[in-house]
């Protein structure tokens, strides 16, 4: 193939050139030039290869191989210069090698294809990328750690359906975010080991005739294993969906600490505040301090999402094997890359920048009505069916509420009109301290649970740096 053909991978087929319009619609350099990087390191292990096993000599490989060692430097300082005429990254990067080392450029693509080509530059790529992910996940959740030790048995009101339920510790609640994202940690080291299949090799679809050595790329890639099928290996994208799954899981639970972070800071919840670091003033209001980095967290959550249906979409339909369509895989995929990557240390910062009000908090978590539950649970301990425990401290809770007064400053000759059984401890146990210290089933919010939660979380993070875990 002479050097002013590499714009036309398919040689001598064609009489005249492309139209204009489709070398626009197919025309992907604009994007999957990011892809430069990784495909000069995978080109780079199929030149050593092609010369180990004899298939260009060894001058040729390793003219080959320097030749990939310049561009590399050229798109790193970004000085090599793309012609969207060429189609994509891997045209680009080949013609630009032939015109550097002349007609031993020509024979890199010997036993490859752009099909196995690409996909083995978007497995290096995300395995990059879920690494960079994976320690911004981890210093996340580092923070969040951080912030409920520092909390320590600071009470505040949980809730359910926005309505002040049973209070908890304020610790409890942010550790919930903690477990909530240690599974989404645990979902992207899943991904990273099904990451770890080599599929170059597989030609456009059905493997290659001639004797190359794909285990030694994949040695020389950190790869441990082989494309089982090559059908698949150069068609299945699934290690784009897991990986933008991932992310839109991910961003889901973001974004719903970015609401309570929102909620938290408003003047009806007065829980939290902001430093003006981290808030923005209004364009009219001088009086504001908007929480726009919560906010914007939050509303990136869809653009993640977005991108998962957009690229679950492309490939439903798709049959066997390769198809052109799959080009549209690759902006989802840098776009919730580039998102994940901007909105981890943003949620980060967040957390390490929230000003507590642990007055406030506790005012709220003291709801004159909480320890309904405790009472109800008090009763089913000195033998009330629980059934009959619920109406009846329901019923207190009524009379409460028509005489003006808190559920634990009802005397006990009061509560005992609904209530009969109670006993003369009853009171006690409906205090905020009484109440939280109750709740000492594995995983709840009494003190010493939470110390535990705290103690396992600061011990995994220290086991996953010693391993290197994604």
């Amino acid at each position: 193939m002479a050097a002013k053909d590499l714009g036309k991978p398919w040689g001598g087929r064609f009489s005249e050139g492309t139209d204009e319009l489709l070398e626009r619609l197919s025309a992907s350099v604009g994007f999957d030039r990011r892809l430069a990087p990784y495909d000069l390191e995978g080109s780079q292990a199929h030149a050593r290869m092609l010369g180990r096993v004899g298939l260009i000599s060894a001058e040729e490989s390793t003219l080959i191989v320097r030749g990939l060692d310049e561009l590399r430097k050229r798109v790193a300082q970004d000085r090599f210069q793309w012609d969207p005429r060429l189609e994509d990254v891997h045209m680009n990067l080949e013609r630009a090698l032939v015109d550097l080392i002349g007609p031993a450029g020509e024979k890199l693509h010997t036993a490859r294809s752009r099909n196995d080509q690409v996909a083995l530059d978007s497995r290096l790529y995300l395995r990059d990328m879920a690494r960079r992910a994976g320690s911004e996940l981890r210093r996340l959740r580092a923070v969040i750690v951080e912030k409920a030790s520092k909390a320590k048995e600071a009470p505040m009101p949980g809730y359910t359906h926005l309505q002040r339920a049973q209070p908890v510790l304020l610790a409890h609640h942010l550790m919930a975010y903690y477990q909530m994202l240690t599974r989404d940690q645990a979902r992207l080291g899943d991904l990273y080991r099904r990451l770890d299949c080599m599929p170059l090799g597989s030609g456009a679809l059905s493997g290659t005739g001639l004797p190359i050595d794909p285990q030694m790329v994949a040695e020389s890639l950190a790869f441990t294993r082989l494309a089982e099928n090559s059908l698949d290996a150069v068609a299945g994208r699934d290690h784009l969906l897991e990986f933008i799954s991932f992310g839109a899981i991910l961003m889901i639970n973001l974004s719903r600490l970015a609401e309570d972070l929102v909620l938290w800071c408003s003047q009806e919840f007065a829980f939290a505040e902001l430093p003006d670091s981290l808030s923005t003033g209004s364009s009219m209001m001088p009086q504001k301090k908007n929480p726009d980095g919560a906010e914007l967290m939050r509303g990136k959550s869809g653009r993640v999402l977005g991108n998962l249906t957009a690229l679950m979409t492309v490939v439903k339909g798709l049959p066997m094997s390769y198809n052109r369509d799959l080009q549209e895989d690759k902006e989802p995929l840098f776009d919730t890359v580039d998102t994940l990557l901007l909105v981890l240390p943003v949620a980060a910062r967040l957390v390490e920048g929230l000003k507590f009000n642990y007055g406030r908090l506790r005012e709220a978590a003291d709801d004159p009505y909480a320890p309904a539950t405790d009472l109800a649970d008090h009763l089913v301990r000195r033998g009330v069916p629980f059934r009959q425990a619920h109406r009846q401290a329901g019923e207190a809770v009524a009379y409460a509420v028509r005489n003006k007064k808190a559920l634990v400053d009802l005397t006990l000759e009061e509560l005992r009109e609904f209530c009969p059984e109670a006993g003369p401890e009853v009171r006690a146990e409906m205090t905020l301290p009484a109440m939280l210290a109750a709740r000492v089933t594995y995983g709840g919010t009494a003190p010493r649970s939470v110390a535990r939660q705290l103690r396992a979380a600061r011990r995994d993070l220290a086991a996953e740096l010693r391993k290197g875990a994604v």
